[in-house]
This record gives C-alpha cells, sequence and structure tokens, in this order.
C-alpha cells in the first residue's frame, strides 16, 4: 500500500456563504493529493505526459462526514490500496480537519496513449517506484 499526505489551507474562495467548502471544491483536493502523491514518487503529470501517456478521470466517489470551514488547515491522504493494474489505478482520499475524519472518496483514472486515446499500462518506471509497496 502506498500512502502519501498533503496539507491545504481553506482560503476564503473556497467557501460558500455560511463560510463552509463549496461541495466541488472537493474534486480538487483528490486532485491536488494525487499530484502530490505522484510527485511524492518522483514524478510530476508532465513527466507522464512525456512518456506519451495521459491519465484522464473516468469515475470519481466521495462523501461527506463533516465540513471543512474558512481558515482550517486540511490534510489530504491520498492512498493506493493496491498496485495498479491494466489500464486502471484508484486514487483513495481521505480528508482530515484537526485529526478528524471528515470526507472520503476515491477517483479512477485510466491509463492511456496520449496520441491514439487507447487504454495504456501503466509506465514501467512508475511501475518500478510502486513495487517496493506492494
Amino acid at each position: 500500500m502506498y500512502t502519501s499526505e498533503t496539507k491545504i489551507r481553506i482560503h476564503y474562495a473556497l467557501t460558500d456563504q455560511m463560510g463552509i467548502v463549496y461541495h466541488g471544491h472537493y474534486a480538487q483536493f483528490y486532485e491536488i493529493g494525487r499530484t502530490e502523491a505522484i510527485r511524492d514518487l518522483g514524478f510530476t503529470y508532465k513527466d507522464i505526459e512525456k512518456m506519451g501517456i495521459i491519465m484522464p478521470v473516468v469515475e470519481i466517489h466521495t462523501k461527506f462526514l463533516m465540513p471543512a470551514k474558512y481558515d482550517d488547515l486540511i490534510s489530504v491522504k491520498t492512498t493506493l490500496k493496491e498496485m495498479p493494474h491494466n489500464h486502471r489505478i484508484t486514487f483513495f482520499s481521505e480528508i482530515y480537519c484537526n485529526e478528524r475524519l471528515i470526507n472520503t472518496g476515491h477517483v479512477l483514472l485510466y491509463f492511456m496513449h496520449s496520441q491514439t486515446m487507447s487504454r495504456a499500462e501503466m509506465p514501467e518506471k512508475l511501475k518500478e517506484k510502486l513495487l517496493k509497496y506492494f
């Protein structure tokens, strides 16, 4: 299992009139967590794109448990629970505020060849980095 953690400060533009984080922003929090998890492995999305692979989101699921509010410091825990296989990779997210779980979700992405938009295997360099966690 591979896990990464990222902190995000909730600024005013992320909140609604009640000072609560607008629900649509949680997908962005998941993306920030994914991006930093990949960075922690030594890659960026740009690096993967240079390998001829893109990673579109094909499914996203979320569950709201408690709200985050203006000026909260949230922690996005991003986990790969299993080694990605075939063309699929699923990132699981848990969002904490003051060490309390406030949101869970997962996002399914596909590895695809950027030129043909056909399904692809995970890049070998990324696979090598992940193997030690599984």
